[in-house]
């Protein structure tokens, strides 16, 4: 099995899809459990910060902008946030998380959970057609223990 998958905690392949609890959003803050649902971004982000990794909490055309705590890169490396739509605009792209060569782990409003697809499976969905591109989270959390 791939090691990101494999590190992944069992509640993580539970999440519910659930498109109102995004980043930033007041239902997030008021419960914030992974298990009351997330969408595509809320998901991507807590699977990163299982790892250690400190993605900002980004809308996905802000994350697509951003240069502080990421990057573009032109190929992708476990752990790297992919995005997809049905157009090459960032606003209201689907988010998801490269964990091998050609597989990403994405919490998929189709399905309702959690799920890992190859690259072409992406490509024949009218909503995820595009691949706007990929982002590595540079960021990591600072160590407050002094």
């Amino acid at each position: 099995m791939d090691p990101v998958l494999h590190q992944l905690p069992a509640v993580y392949w539970t999440v519910p899809y659930v498109s109102s609890r995004f980043p930033g959003s007041s239902e997030v803050a008021d419960l914030p459990r992974l298990e009351e649902g997330a969408n595509c971004q809320l998901f991507a982000y807590a699977v990163l910060r299982h790892f250690g990794l400190a993605p900002p909490d980004l809308r996905s055309s802000e994350l697509w902008a951003d240069t502080q705590a990421t990057v573009r890169v032109s190929a992708a490396q476990p752990l790297d946030l992919v995005l997809f739509n049905a157009t090459d605009d960032a606003y209201g792209a689907h988010v998801g998380v490269w964990v091998n060569e050609g597989h990403v782990l994405h919490l998929c409003a189709e399905i309702g959970r959690p799920v890992v697809w190859e690259m072409a499976e992406f490509v024949k969905r009218q909503r995820y057609r595009v691949l706007i591109g990929i982002k590595r989270v540079i960021d990591r959390p600072q160590d407050t223990a002094g």
